[in-house]
């Protein structure tokens, strides 16, 4: 329950389809927590957890081992009209998120799921009092008609490249709100790397997909690559148990180079602790890269949802794909060619579009548009 004070009531709505919702609605949990009463909620876990985890699995499977077939699903959502009728499963989270509003009475609703505001519209024909809604949009520049169409009062955005794409399907530019994706406000605390600093040894991090031949193939060449100094930090993750022995078998071949990692709170410091850094095209991991001003190479990338975030990295000069074998060796040779020019200028450019406190500046215009109600 919302606690009864005198602080304003915001309830934060996430699902567990990919990290980017989690992060983003955990972000703006701990940005709001010391001005406002804060739940934050997982309506599809909590009304239907057997088929919520169930969905989980099978997308977490396609996404890594068919991402053509999550692509066809993804480009079919383009012709729904989430407006009209439930999704197929749908109904027990929609009756969850109905309970959470009546039970807790926000004064406003932050939606990092896109979803959600369409299940809140349904539920305000209930009688229900509707309360301001803000959707936080966790991916970038190509952005599906379930985010585009959905009935909010605000859409949250990363940046001004997807400010401008949502512009252009009708949406007022003044409920478009360029601030940036809602990365941990620990971001702001820390010092990134400089780009005149000497860079040996290279210090790389790796956050692999549970694809269990990509851990050994890529870590060899990303090690062989970088010359006899160079260390990898693997951060395994909820991936632990299914990948450690392939992560390990790096370890022993590389003695003395190699760091494991399994699931770390750390996040923060190691992106800002290491010149670069390897994984897949997740909003989150896009965007925490990019608060720490640590270039990026993309390893994985889902069709659909992430290609606007490597689109948005290479416009920035941020980051670049490297997805079969070779690309990654050939990445980082131009990278660190010549002293590391390009990589400097990565350095430089991502600097200048570095945005570590995007949470709690979303945060203050949640506050201010609910006090000027």
């Amino acid at each position: 329950m919302l606690a009864e004070t005198n602080q304003p009531k915001i309830l934060i709505l996430t699902a567990g389809f990919g990290e980017g919702h989690n992060s983003a609605a955990l972000n703006m949990q701990r940005a709001l927590k010391p001005y406002a009463s804060t739940i934050c909620a997982d309506p599809c876990d909590l009304g239907a957890p057997w088929v919520t985890n169930q969905l989980q699995i099978i997308y977490r499977k396609i996404t890594t081992h068919a991402p053509w077939l999550w692509r066809k699903i993804y480009e079919s959502t383009e012709r729904q009209d989430f407006s009209k009728k439930r999704l197929p499963l749908m109904g027990k989270p929609e009756a969850k998120l109905r309970e959470l509003i009546i039970e807790h009475k926000p004064d406003a609703i932050v939606s990092t799921y896109p979803l959600y505001p369409y299940f809140i519209e349904r539920i305000s024909k209930q009688g229900i009092p509707k309360v301001p809604v803000f959707t936080i949009v966790t991916d970038s520049i190509a952005i599906n008609a379930a985010w585009r169409k959905a009935p909010t009062d605000f859409w949250i955005v990363t940046d001004q490249h997807t400010k401008e794409s949502l512009a252009t399907h009708g949406i007022a530019q003044n409920q478009i709100i360029d601030i940036g994706f809602p990365v941990d406000p620990h971001f702001a605390d820390l010092e990134p790397i400089d780009a005149e600093n000497p860079i040996d040894p290279l210090q790389i991090l790796y956050f692999p997909t549970p694809k269990k031949p990509h851990v050994r193939r890529v870590s060899r060449e990303l090690l062989d690559a970088t010359g006899p100094n160079s260390k990898l930090t693997i951060v395994l993750g909820k991936h632990l148990r299914k990948i450690h022995s392939r992560a390990k078998e790096i370890e022993d071949q590389y003695p003395g180079r190699v760091t494991i990692k399994g699931w770390t709170k750390k996040v923060p410091e190691l992106l800002n602790s290491h010149h670069l850094v390897v994984g897949k095209a997740g909003g989150a991991t896009v965007h925490e890269a990019m608060a720490a001003e640590c270039p990026m190479l993309i390893h994985h990338l889902v069709p659909g949802q992430e290609e606007g975030n490597l689109t948005l990295l290479r416009l920035l000069n941020g980051g670049d794909l490297a997805d079969n074998e070779g690309m990654l060796s050939q990445r980082l040779n131009d990278m660190l060619a010549d002293n590391a020019t390009i990589w400097r200028q990565m350095k430089r450019d991502l600097a200048h579009n570095s945005r570590p406190c995007a949470a709690q500046q979303a945060a203050d215009f949640i506050l201010q548009q609910i006090n000027s109600q």
